[in-house]
């Protein structure tokens, strides 16, 4: 960069700055008049009566293959400590044969688990998005007839002031 391209930069970010400054006080003055709330999603996810209702249809949905896995899973660990026990007295080809079953019992365990991980977290994802669709809408409400002129969903910070949670998850629950 040249000498004149800095100048020119040095001098827009001090006009920049003159202008953030002189616009403060209007800019306080409009977020005087501004109504903003909070709401947080993760105590919606964990208190709305239709979170609630989802996790507990998720957990009916895919109990019976979460005890098809426990079983697989103590039929694997049976089945180790079965071969480590007998694995002095086999001959060489009986203890490779069970050592082979083992492992395609581990393959069909891995393949099995992960196919329930997936399809938990895809079952998971559409009902929290239904929920977050409804909590959205209950939202919207609150906020046309209370006059806010924004509501967040997500902050790192929100003060107990704006936050209008306890508002959305009483209507979410009647």
């Amino acid at each position: 960069m040249t000498l004149k391209s800095l100048t020119k930069i040095s001098t827009l970010t001090r006009l920049t700055s003159l202008l953030a400054i002189c616009m403060l006080p209007w800019a306080g003055a409009q977020a005087q008049e501004s109504k903003i709330g909070f709401v947080s999603t993760e105590r919606i996810f964990r208190d709305a009566a239709p979170a609630k209702a989802a996790q507990a249809k998720i957990e009916q949905e895919f109990s019976r293959r979460d005890k098809e896995l426990q079983d697989l899973a103590a039929r694997l660990k049976a089945a180790s400590e079965k071969l480590d026990k007998d694995a002095a007295v086999l001959t060489d080809s009986d203890r490779i044969r069970r050592q082979r079953d083992l492992a395609d019992l581990d393959k069909e365990f891995q393949r099995k688990q992960r196919e329930f991980r997936e399809d938990l977290n895809q079952r998971r994802n559409e009902e929290l998005a239904i929920v977050l669709e409804r909590t959205n809408k209950v939202i919207k409400q609150i906020a046309e007839t209370e006059k806010y002129d924004i509501v967040f969903q997500e902050a790192v910070y929100a003060s107990p002031r704006i936050d209008i949670t306890d508002k959305v998850l009483k209507a979410l629950n009647k």
